[in-house]
Formats: C-alpha cells, structure tokens, sequence
C-alpha cells in the first residue's frame, strides 16, 4: 500500500471506522502469497525494451498485413482511404462520449445525424437510430421491437443462415422471454421457403432472413416478403451495407426493420470488435426504436441546432416505459462509416460493390477448376462463398498457411450437415494474381502435391 498517499493517522481512523486493529488484519483472509507480492512478473522495461517485446509477440500472429487473408463470415477486410483516418480524428467529431449536453456536443450530435442520413440511403428505410453495437444486437433488438409492435404474439423465426453468432445473442436476449424462436433450414444454401411458409403462422412477430446470408448466398427477399406480410409478422432484413451498392436495398422489397453489421463501411477487422451495429424501420415503427436519434431543429434565433429526439431509453424515461435497455452507441465507428460513405459517393459505392462480385466470383471459378474441390451451392453470391472438399479441410490450412495464405472459414463449426465445407471471401483487397495464387494452391493440394508440415501458428489452424 506504499503508493496510496494516507497519513498514519488516516489509516488509523479508517481501521477503527471498519473495526480492524491493523492492516494485516484487514486482509488476514486474502491469501498469503497474494499478500506479499505476486511472482513471475518480469522486470521493468523501458519504453524501447517494451515496444521490441510487444512487436515480438505480435510477430506469432497472423495477420492481414503479413498473411493473405480469404476470411469473412461477419468481418471483411477493405480498403480504407488514408482521408478516412485525418477526419475521424478531427476533435470536433471524434469523440464517442454520450452527448448529455447536445448545446454543447454539436459536433458529435452532427456526425451521428449525417451518418443517420447516409444509413437511410443506403437501406432505402425511413428512420435509422445512432447505431448499436453490432450486428448481433441489431438482430436482438430487432426482435424486441417486433415482439412489442405485435403484441400478444409470442413467437420469433429465423433462418438457420443468419449469422450463427446473431442467432446466439438472440437466443440470450429472449431466454427470460416466454417467446419461442424457430429456425427454418436451408436447400442449396438458401433458406427453405417452403418450410417458411408453413411455420409462419398468426403467431409470429417477427421472421429473420439475412441476404447475403453466412453462405454468401442472396435470398429471394421479396418472395420471403410476401410469405411474411400475408401472416400479418414483422420482416427483419439482415444486410450487409456494402452489398447495397447493388443488391436491392430493404425498403425496396418492404421490409419491416433492416438491421446488420456496419464494420464494412470504413471499420478495420479486429479481434472481437469495436463493431458498428445498424437498425432501420418504417416510419410507423420509429417510436419503439431502441437507442438514441439525432434530429435537426432551429433555435429561438432561427440557427439550425442538432438535438437527441425521441429518448426511449432507460435511461430517460421509466424502465418499463423504454423500449429497450441498451444505452450506448458505437458514435466513433458510426463516424468512420459516415466518412467511408461520403468519400465514396453513391457511384463509388456500386463500383466497389461490383468489384467485390467480379473478385468473389473470378475466384469461384478458378476453384471450380481445380479437381476434388468445388463451390457447395448453385445460388447466387455476393462475395463469399462456400467451398466443398474432397481433401480435409486440416490438409487445406496448414499447408496455405505455410505459404501465408489463410484459406477460409470452416462452416462445419456451425453447420453439422457441412462436413469438409469452408467459406472462402474475396473482396477488392485481392488482386487477380493474389486469386490465382490461391487457385494454384488448392490445385498443389488437392494433386498430393504438398507436403504439409506443421503450420505457423498452431492456434490460427484451429481458429480457421
């Protein structure tokens, strides 16, 4: 306790106040090798010694910057403009703080408002709120909102191709529910519709279907649109942003409420996050929006303010009045995707859309080539997309990663039913040699011709 500034005499009156005599006392039930030092911790190092350490250890991973990656599944790896970083980083927007004081936070209450706008374009929706965590809170709350909007019913469906992880944070959201969720399966890497259309019943709040789904596939969301809206349930889109550059956009197709994750848009793949969550509805469901939403006012003198507007938090009104109890928001991510959008511009944005397709799918057919591996499903991709092998997946990593390539993700994980299956991501960051590389490798493999040895990393083999 050197380093806490009491005087003896304070230490005296705190132990009387707590009734112990001294400090040994105090602690006498915390265990004694805690209480006289911790071990195998290392000397000091100065600030040089510690940076050569960290950048060693940092050294054992790998990483987009030293590996090629063919990962996506919810994360995906894009060019971020050098611009993106030098406006972020400008203090009239970058803080993430809750604006308590909006006179005083214009400059934050802006950036969400602007990237409100953006997010609203994008979607075709109505309303957007300031952003949530991420996709899988999206998906949660979206439900929450569904299950209130359609009160007395009490059951939630979504198909089996959402993202598993959104699938899992929905189960953890409705466990204290008296709600039932069911999950519809897959045919050929699309949702079953048939079997959609007979579960959907008067009881259904809402349905869940994600396009491009965790296969990559595209849904047909207007005929899941029609099946939904003829029960009288709330439609739940699950998208990703960047595919809207040219797939329909949800309000397109009438979907209830779009939700997914923002990390696409100007956010880098990190290791758990910080992502961006992202939820849009009609206008008739913009009061049971969970979060905050910025709007724009004038002042008594007529100057254009920004101000938070419809507060339905806990936070703000009486907990069983809110409509959720989630009470924060991703501010400096909603930044970044803001900025990523606007330095694009709407025609940047179906270019890199279009690239991302013409890489994804140049790469299915180079794979489709090479004999004993092929692409699982005949739908139509965006760019992912699953991979079916003769030779076992283990084979297909390790000697990949031997060459720094990380091949992609396997879905057997997930999917009991997809044994010896991966899902392979191509976006704009590789380039046609980086494709055919790739295809070569596979090719060497699947020939008997590589001799795999141990991989780099033992613990990113079991990660892929």
């Amino acid at each position: 306790m050197d380093f806490i500034p009491h005087t003896k005499a304070d230490t005296d009156s705190m132990l009387k106040a707590v009734g112990a005599d001294t400090v040994e006392k105090l602690v006498a039930d915390i265990p004694a090798a805690l209480r006289h030092g911790l071990h195998g911790i290392p000397r000091p190092l100065s600030e040089c010694e510690l940076l050569a350490d960290l950048r060693e250890r940092a050294s054992r991973n790998a990483d987009s910057d030293g590996f090629t990656s063919y990962l996506g599944a919810g994360a995906y790896e894009h060019y971020i403009p050098s611009a993106l970083s030098h406006i972020v980083g400008r203090s009239e927007f970058y803080t993430a703080y809750t604006p308590y004081q909006p006179e005083a936070s214009q400059g934050t209450l802006q950036a969400v408002y602007e990237y409100q706008s953006v997010m609203c374009g994008l979607t075709a929706m109505d309303v957007t709120n300031a952003s949530l965590y991420d996709g899988g809170s999206a998906v949660a709350e979206a439900a929450l909102m569904a299950l209130a909007a359609r009160e007395g019913r009490s059951e939630v469906i979504v198909s089996e191709l959402v993202h598993p992880e959104y699938r899992q944070v929905l189960r953890t959201y409705l466990a204290q529910r008296k709600v039932t969720i069911r999950e519809i399966p897959h045919v050929d890497g699309a949702t079953d519709l048939k079997t959609l259309k007979g579960r959907v019943s008067g009881n259904t709040a809402a349905v869940i279907i994600q396009s491009p789904n965790f296969f990559g596939s595209l849904e047909d969301m207007r005929a899941c649109e029609e099946i939904i809206h003829k029960a009288g349930a709330l439609f739940v889109a699950v998208v990703n942003p960047l595919s809207l550059g040219v797939i329909a956009p949800p309000g397109e197709y009438n979907a209830d409420i779009a939700v997914g994750e923002g990390q696409p848009l100007g956010n880098p793949v990190a290791f758990g996050g910080p992502y961006l969550g992202f939820i849009a509805v009609k206008d008739e469901l913009k009061r049971r929006m969970p979060g905050r939403m910025v709007g724009v006012t004038l002042d008594r003198n007529g100057k254009k303010g920004f101000v938070l507007t419809l507060q339905a938090r806990e936070q703000h009104i009486r907990r069983e009045k809110a409509t959720s109890n989630i009470c924060s928001n991703e501010a400096l991510c909603a930044l970044s995707a803001c900025v990523y959008v606007s330095l694009l511009g709407k025609q940047g944005m179906v270019e890199l859309a279009k690239l991302n397709i013409a890489r994804s799918h140049y790469l299915a057919s180079k794979i489709a080539a090479v004999e004993g591996i092929r692409v699982a499903f005949k739908a139509p991709f965006f760019n992912e997309f699953v991979v079916e092998s003769d030779v076992p997946l283990k084979k297909i990593n390790r000697y990949l990663l031997r060459n720094k390539v990380i091949a992609g993700l396997d879905i057997s994980r997930f999917y009991k039913g997809c044994k010896n299956m991966m899902l392979v991501c191509a976006t704009e960051t590789k380039s046609p040699d980086d494709l055919d590389r790739y295809a070569e490798l596979l090719a060497e493999v699947a020939a008997g011709a590589a001799k795999v040895k141990e991989p780099v990393c033992e613990e990113t083999v079991k990660g892929v």
